[in-house]
């Protein structure tokens, strides 16, 4: 396959929480001549239901991890039975589900190729896929936050989602912090119609050779950080929320606080920033997802039973607490998250229903993005108003998560019908003719 054919999208593709249900089209018109189900089945690209469901479970993860860190209720963050609650809910609950939206994001970029659009075409649609959301979860972040404008380190490299790329932006300020991983994203997508044709060229027999390959440099790229990177070496989890004097619940988490901001510069683990927040660490994980979409479009992976992947992740999530943090964020939890991805595309495919797969999920799945980004606003609220000077024990954490979960779905859910559906239909369908290479084809509207 040539440049000639680049990329479209049927619906929504990749990003956290973007819906990964892919409309079906009509095969083109061959000839005569017979071809392989994995042919047939590679024009074909039905949709895939479970995966856009599926959205919904990595979301939640990641909810759940700040709501335990970015709610500050005292005293319950500083008692005992806190701190055994967060041994047991560790910051690598949250990083899996970003390590899952990653992988799938590969898959269904993928899975969303199409001839006839031109990469400016493909641009525009993941421009307008990701920034209008990611700016009005911003923009509700610094009103709730009171952000001081007049510090522009504070939030245009975030606007931008440039921040990650230095390790000091990536703590100064902060501003919504979820939105991190978009910066990652952006990357992925500008390379990806770059990198395409050497992975076209890969044949197919020997994809998932490929993919062993791939994974074996993730291994040796994190190793040479835990070598040769200043950073953390033990194997502890230790991540914890910042916490301040007293047993009154602060007004503000401390990523939201007004002391936060005018820092000049806050320090961050190098080893920690390139194994986790440096955009070209994690691109590979994105490259995971297209070999696995190639293997399933391709008849390479054709499992159905989600049984073994789901016991190999759990296993692998496991191991995460006996490694160094190097490893704790996404290496242990590739592998596994690659073969769930790619079998719940494969069951999609044979036709069997499953949770994911429901309607409620798919709609779940369709407002995660949002959620994932509006959630950490809503949290910023919700302490200012009401946690904030005020005693809570575990039950009036519980509560105040509870009341953040239903604010940021209802908002998510507001954010997916009224913004993001509206401009990917107006300003995200392809034009009726696109330039590939120069040329112009046609194409359908």
């Amino acid at each position: 396959m040539t440049r000639s054919a680049e990329i479209s999208s049927a619906r929504d593709e990749s990003i956290p929480g973007a819906a990964a249900t892919v409309a079906p089209e009509r095969a083109p018109e061959r000839a005569a001549a017979p071809v392989s189900p994995a042919s047939a089945l590679a024009d074909r690209r039905p949709a895939l239901p479970s995966l856009t469901g599926a959205r919904w479970w990595a979301a939640f993860a990641v909810f759940v991890l700040h709501a335990l860190v970015f709610l500050p209720v005292y005293p319950f963050q500083k008692s005992e039975l806190f701190r055994h609650i967060h041994q047991w809910v560790p910051m690598q609950l949250g990083a899996a589900g970003v390590t899952f939206f990653f992988v799938l994001s590969g898959f269904i970029i993928y899975w969303s190729f199409r001839p006839g659009m031109s990469v400016r075409g493909f641009y525009r649609r993941r421009v307008l896929k990701i920034y209008p959301t990611h700016l009005l979860a911003a923009a509700a972040f610094i009103v709730v936050a009171s952000v001081p404008l007049s510090r522009l380190i504070v939030w245009v490299p975030n606007l931008l989602l440039v921040h990650t790329w230095v390790p000091k932006w990536t703590t100064i300020g902060g501003l919504n912090v979820p939105a991190w991983s978009l910066a990652a994203e952006m990357l992925f997508y500008l390379s990806f119609p770059l990198v395409l044709p050497l992975i076209m060229k890969i044949p197919t027999r020997r994809l998932l050779l490929a993919a062993g390959l791939l994974m074996l440099a993730i291994i040796a790229l994190h190793t040479s950080y835990f070598l040769w990177v200043d950073g953390p070496k033990g194997i502890a989890n230790a991540f914890a929320p910042r916490l301040v004097p007293g047993n009154d619940s602060p007004y503000y988490e401390l990523h939201a606080s007004p002391a936060w901001f005018v820092q000049p510069n806050i320090p961050v683990s190098p080893s920690y920033w390139l194994s986790y927040t440096f955009p070209g660490s994690r691109l590979p994980e994105f490259f995971l997802g297209v070999l696995a979409a190639r293997m399933v479009l391709e008849g390479r992976w054709r499992n159905t039973r989600m049984t073994l992947p789901l016991l190999a992740l759990v296993a692998a999530y496991a191991a995460t607490w006996v490694v160094p943090v190097n490893y704790k964020m996404s290496v242990l939890l590739l592998v596994p998250m690659t073969a769930v991805v790619a079998t719940l595309a494969a069951r999609d495919l044979a036709g069997i229903s499953g949770l994911n797969s429901h309607p409620r999920m798919v709609w779940l799945g369709n407002i995660s993005f949002a959620f994932y980004l509006i959630q950490f606003p809503v949290m910023v609220l919700i302490t200012r108003h009401l946690i904030g000077g005020r005693q809570f024990g575990i039950l009036g954490w519980a509560g105040f998560a509870l009341l953040s979960l239903v604010v940021a779905t209802a908002i998510a859910a507001v954010l997916y019908q009224w913004v993001d559906l509206p401009i990917m239909r107006r300003f995200a369908r392809p034009r009726s003719k696109v330039e590939v290479d120069g040329a112009k084809v046609a194409s359908k509207a």
